[in-house]
């Protein structure tokens, strides 16, 4: 397939705001998806395309936080490292299992979900912070498992979440939890695109130029992280977010 020029731009300009929203505070998900489809990428393809153009990013960030990375008390980091990888290959089975017009119609709850955790995320992780649940080892790898079958079938808000889910584990430490939501999100990441790969569901012509815009996209983000207001940003992510859920659910 040849990409026509204003699709093109459209999901170039994405993965360029993407890799900086996640390089910043996440939420990249937000605009490659819609920009996909918009631009005549399918629901299922779209999805697992823009997950592999944004892997290079997950993989960057994970390197540059190998430093902070602690594994959950009663946890070691190869266990959640395996964990993390039999998520995603279950998360993004799950989405090859799912057909487009299924997924169609899941994608505006899912971006709803996503954009609300953003919304009340820091509220949420407030709350958490005083309550940490650090027993039952068991509990703590579901835990893990379901987050990361949720990142391999669908990547918006995922950040969120595992922040979320580090918080109950007893993860109080916000670097050390953002080196582990880093790691984990690359090795699910990584899992789930090779399980695309594998279905044949990525869109090939798209790739190149979505992951030099999101690595381009990163590389600035990092710049730009140290003027921007935290408010602003986290503002503007649960603005598009909020947008791009209402064009979703019109366009049903």
């Amino acid at each position: 397939m040849i990409l026509e020029l204003s699709g093109l731009v459209l999901i170039v300009v994405a993965a360029f705001v993407a890799g900086a929203l996640n390089a910043l505070a996440g939420g990249g998900s937000f605009l490659t998806l819609p920009a996909l489809v918009f631009s005549g990428v399918p629901p299922i393809a779209a999805n697992a395309t823009g997950t592999a153009a944004l892997l290079p990013g997950y993989l960057a960030s994970a390197w540059a936080c190998r430093d902070l990375i602690r594994a959950p008390l009663g946890m070691t980091v190869p266990l959640v490292v395996f964990i993390g990888m039999l998520g995603g290959a279950v998360g993004a089975l799950l989405l090859l299992a799912t057909s487009n017009e299924a997924f169609q119609l899941i994608v505006p709850w899912l971006l709803l979900f996503a954009t609300l955790l953003f919304a009340f995320g820091p509220r949420l992780n407030q709350h958490l912070a005083r309550h940490s649940y650090g027993s039952g080892g068991l509990w703590k790898r579901l835990g893990v498992l379901g987050v990361c079958g949720y990142g391999g079938y669908f990547n918006g808000g995922m950040g969120i979440v595992m922040l979320a889910l580090f918080r109950l584990l007893g993860v109080h430490d916000l670097n050390a939890a953002n080196g582990l939501k880093n790691l984990l999100s690359a090795v699910l990441t990584l899992m789930a695109v090779m399980v695309y790969i594998w279905g044949g569901a990525i869109s090939w012509p798209e790739i190149p130029p979505m992951a030099l815009a999101a690595v381009l996209g990163g590389l600035a983000g990092a710049r730009i992280g140290r003027a921007l207001p935290p408010v602003f940003l986290h503002r503007g992510i649960v603005g598009v977010g909020a947008v791009t859920t209402m064009l979703f659910f019109l366009g049903r």
